[in-house]
């Protein structure tokens, strides 16, 4: 594997061969090593095909639906693959959900004043509260506290019942026909139980059954765990609005001491943020020979920061997405790498002891084999807790600059970033009707909702989601990108303003119109259901049009793990057409393959589409789009 097959990106490219060069193994040699013979992308056909089972004892066992082959209980190749991928939509909205609780647990701290956080946008507070019919009489604590009352009840309303978030938020015509289909969620909680009891062994094995159930998650995951989480993060630390932010490895000084917040969650980046922002921690890194201190975001806990918090010498940047992360440790700038929950690999102590950084778990969900050093997340310590986070790394300096040979002069660029529901209206002047105004006669032929990991399945890192983009925008496609792909089109280029120049002419002439780039940077993963709201929103400004009519894609190009398989899901039960890539491990379920690319279609109106190729994955997605703007007369 070399060049492109690498990543997209030459910084990466620079620092993998240093990876070789120092001989620690790295994520690209053991997915090579995955493969059989000199073919890495090629693994064992029953498993890739999802029809292999090791639930029960009389297990493993493998289906062949040509044959009529199933598994010792009797269940078919269908169910299989539709089982197991259930119980990874499980385990994404438990993730999910996780991340949202202890955004409820800071907003309760907060609201005590017991964090060094405050409400930053209360006016984002009374909005949420009055959407959901909460009573927003008295000052922000009280309704703030209403707020959090409401959401953790709804939470563990029974899956018998309907949630009232849901109730609230969605769509009036998707309402409708998720009650007729009875997938109308309760509870997240309820929601969950039900779904992987359905998974054991002789309970459900009805590949058609597990998927409605699977999208009745989805839809508690989006507007529950995801609305609800970024949301209260608004309320506390920011609506996104657009700005400036360094992004790529060449933000790595080795000069400073640097620390990276790294994950899911924000909470204590944004502490240290606070902290080193003030001239006392500047000195007492200055006082150990280094230029400064630094707090560098990074992964999915860097799009929450840079999304709503501006750059200065401070916060000085964002490295990339997940699998770029032996390049950001193999750097040799690192000091202190905080882990919160998600996107911290079990090699990453290995890669501490050879490059010389701390290693610091920050959420009790994270452990590493052979690091017992950590510091698990308390809301009312926060302060304390990223003033120790901070001490390590100016701590660690010394030893990690006079012994490690570091990487200089790497690449860095810009991105515009922060765009929220709130900041594309606020550029519209307040109104969807400019960005309608401009579907309508053809400027935009519409809109992409760019969801995605990243993977090295079929291509290097990034690669596809690039070459997908850029496509979309090349026929004048607005494209909103959040999750890792949104790492990978900010360090490609693709969220500024010149861009538009590989834009169509008539989405280079809305770029220049609104001054913004073709590509809108709107978060990440956990904002899918912020987009799936602005969706919503869209359909109300046009009268009422459903979703499945509207001139709008999911796009997936590079989904990698269990979070993105329930986004997908979620998708697909709110009528959206719904590219994904790679394959995903369903395709030994012929009926399985048929109820999602096909027949959804009748069902909630979602249609799956899989591609390996870019153009011609972006081809079919226009199409659809064509076929939309017809049926709408636009």
């Amino acid at each position: 594997m070399e060049g492109e097959r690498i990543s997209y990106h030459k910084t990466v490219q620079k620092v993998y061969e240093r990876i070789k060069e120092d001989g620690i193994t790295s994520i690209w040699d053991r997915f090579q090593a995955q493969g059989f013979g000199d073919n890495p992308d090629k693994r064992c056909p029953f498993c890739l095909k999802g029809a292999r089972c090791d639930l029960c004892s009389n297990g493993p066992c493998r289906a062949d639906a040509s044959i009529d082959k199933r598994g010792v209980c009797g269940i078919t190749a269908d169910g299989m693959a539709m089982r197991m991928m259930l119980l990874r939509n499980v385990m994404g909205t438990s993730t999910y959900h996780y991340h949202t609780e202890t955004t409820l647990r800071t907003l309760k701290a907060t609201i005590e004043g017991k964090t060094p956080f405050k409400i930053s946008e209360p006016e984002k507070l009374k909005t949420f509260a009055k959407r959901l019919n909460i009573d927003t009489s008295g000052g922000e604590n009280d309704i703030a506290l209403r707020l959090y009352q409401f959401v953790k009840d709804d939470f563990n309303v029974p899956y018998t019942e309907h949630s009232k978030i849901v109730e609230a938020l969605a769509p009036k015509e998707r309402k409708e026909i998720w009650k007729k289909l009875g997938i109308f969620p309760g509870g997240v909680y309820g929601e969950m139980m039900f779904s992987t009891s359905s998974c054991l062994t002789n309970v459900d094995g009805y590949y058609a059954s597990l998927a409605l159930k699977a999208m009745r998650l989805g839809i508690a995951m989006a507007y529950q765990s995801q609305i609800v989480n970024e949301f209260i993060q608004d309320i506390l630390f920011n609506v996104p609005r657009p700005h400036k932010m360094r992004v790529n490895l060449g933000v790595l000084d080795p000069d400073y001491v640097n620390i990276l917040p790294n994950g899911h969650e924000p909470f204590l980046g944004f502490a240290m943020v606070q902290l080193a922002r003030k001239p006392e921690w500047q000195e007492k890194a200055k006082a150990v020979g280094a230029k400064g201190l630094r707090i560098i975001a990074n992964i999915e806990t860097g799009q929450e920061m840079i999304q709503r918090w501006e750059m200065d010498d401070v916060f000085y940047g964002f490295t990339g997405n997940w699998i770029m992360q032996e390049t950001v440790l193999a750097s040799g700038c690192i000091d202190a790498f905080v882990c919160d929950m998600n996107c911290c690999m079990p090699i990453d102590p290995l890669y501490a002891e050879k490059y010389k950084f701390k290693l610091i778990p920050v959420s009790e969900v994270v452990v590493f084999e052979g690091i017992d050093e950590r510091l698990d997340y308390i809301p009312e310590k926060a302060e304390e807790q990223a003033a120790k986070l901070l001490q390590m790394g100016i701590d660690n300096f010394n030893e990690r600059h006079t012994t490690i040979t570091p990487i200089r002069d790497l690449e860095m660029g810009e991105a515009v970033v922060g765009f929220s529901t709130e900041s594309i209206l606020e550029a519209l002047g307040g109104t969807l009707d400019p960005l309608l105004g401009a579907i309508k006669d053809g400027t935009i032929r519409g809109i992409a909702g760019m969801v995605s990991c990243t993977t090295l399945r079929d291509y290097g890192q990034d690669v596809h989601t690039v070459n997908v983009v850029k496509e979309l925008i090349k026929n004048d496609v607005l494209v909103l990108s959040m999750g890792c792909g949104n790492g990978a089109v900010q360090v490609a280029g693709l969220c500024l303003p010149e861009a538009k120049y590989l834009a169509g002419p008539g989405l280079k002439t809305l770029c220049e119109k609104l001054e913004i780039p073709p590509v809108l940077s709107y978060g990440t993963c956990t904002d899918t259901g912020r987009v799936a709201d602005l969706i919503g929103a869209v359909s109300n400004a046009l009268g009422g049009v459903a979703i499945p009519d509207l001139p709008v894609v999911a796009v997936a190009p590079e989904y990698m793990e269990q979070k993105a398989t329930i986004d997908a899901i979620f998708a697909l039960g709110f009528g959206l057409y719904t590219y994904v890539n790679p394959v995903p491990t369903v395709t030994g379920g012929p009926d399985l393959v048929k109820l999602l690319t096909v027949d959804c279609k009748d069902i909630t109106g979602g249609i799956l589409h899989v591609e390996t190729d870019s153009k011609e994955a972006v081809k079919a997605m226009l199409d659809h789009i064509e076929t939309n703007r017809k049926k709408l007369g636009i």
